[in-house]
């Protein structure tokens, strides 16, 4: 059973707990098939979308995903609010659930922060991504594809190819796969791979070529451009030769491998056009399943009764 009000990360939950999320995830993914894509589960809760960083997938999808639970929606922005004048955070969220607030999805620039507001006010906290920390219901939601294409996670080899460094989505795959049973391969060059990644139960690899042929999905990250001013790698010409995934390279790889990438996607970077787009692609039902997932992820911090009914 679900005995947490917050959602912080993958590090603190239980393989049962995780496979818990997954479970309710796949009863709700059905409401998103039915003519009236609503039920009243959440009906009366208010949900306040708090992005400090921004964020279009994420954000679009919790949205999505609490009005179909029937919640109430505000969505806050930080440019126009008091933090642009200097209010603190914890100042700023005690005044937002004043106004009576059950659950606040936040994602901000620094590690920690959902952890943090946890402790300073009332209301769930849901974690939408702290710095390089955590993405936890990115993290479930690539879990979920993975499990609903290949029937399971045990035993699988999973490719995490890129950014692994500066990556949260990386860290809470690691945490919600290994927990799991599957075997999970850090790959990328040596500047983007921490050794202390190690420490988590990965097996690091710098050559991508030598694992394509032995795994059976491969994560792809996004090459955060906007890090090269610290020049982790010569070139993104470069990059692409050695890391990117794209048809020649693919033809090494396991006939039913799945290609993956939690957007957005650099094309021709980390990730080729006719890849990205191909069959082997699950890119546009992970965004699907997100969600489905995020949907319980909402339900299952709320604490409420589950509702089968339609509006």
């Amino acid at each position: 059973m679900w005995k947490h009000k917050h959602l912080l990360g993958l590090e603190y939950l239980t393989a049962e707990e995780i496979t818990h999320i997954l479970d309710t995830a796949e009863s709700f993914k059905e409401i998103s098939t039915r003519n009236i894509k609503k039920v009243p589960t959440l009906r009366g809760k208010v949900v306040v979308n708090m992005f400090i960083e921004p964020s279009t997938r994420t954000r679009m999808s919790f949205s999505l995903a609490a009005k179909r639970l029937s919640a109430d929606v505000t969505d806050f922005s930080p440019s126009t609010s008091s933090l642009s004048k200097g209010e603190t955070l914890k100042d700023t969220a005690r005044n937002i659930e004043a106004m009576g607030i059950d659950i606040v999805i936040i994602r901000h620039t620094c590690p920690g922060a959902p952890h943090i507001l946890s402790r300073i006010i009332d209301a769930s906290v849901i974690n939408a991504g702290d710095g390089s920390h955590e993405h936890p219901s990115q993290g479930l939601l690539d879990i979920f594809t993975i499990r609903e294409t290949k029937g399971r996670i045990k035993g699988l080899k999973v490719a995490v190819v890129g950014d692994i460094l500066h990556s949260r989505v990386a860290r809470s795959n690691i945490w919600g796969l290994t927990k799991l049973g599957a075997e999970v391969i850090a790959v990328g060059p040596p500047t983007l791979i921490p050794l202390q990644i190690a420490d988590l139960g990965v097996k690091i690899a710098y050559n991508l070529d030598e694992v394509i042929p032995e795994v059976d999905v491969i994560n792809i990250l996004r090459i955060q451009l906007e890090r090269q001013r610290s020049k982790f790698f010569p070139t993104v010409r470069e990059y692409a030769r050695l890391f990117g995934i794209n048809s020649e390279r693919l033809k090494r790889a396991k006939k039913d491998v799945m290609i993956m990438h939690p957007g957005p996607i650099n094309r021709g970077v980390e990730i080729t056009p006719e890849v990205a787009d191909g069959e082997k692609s699950v890119i546009l039902r992970q965004v699907a399943n997100g969600l489905a997932v995020r949907m319980a992820v909402l339900y299952l911090v709320s604490g409420q009764p589950k509702a089968e009914e339609t509006e």
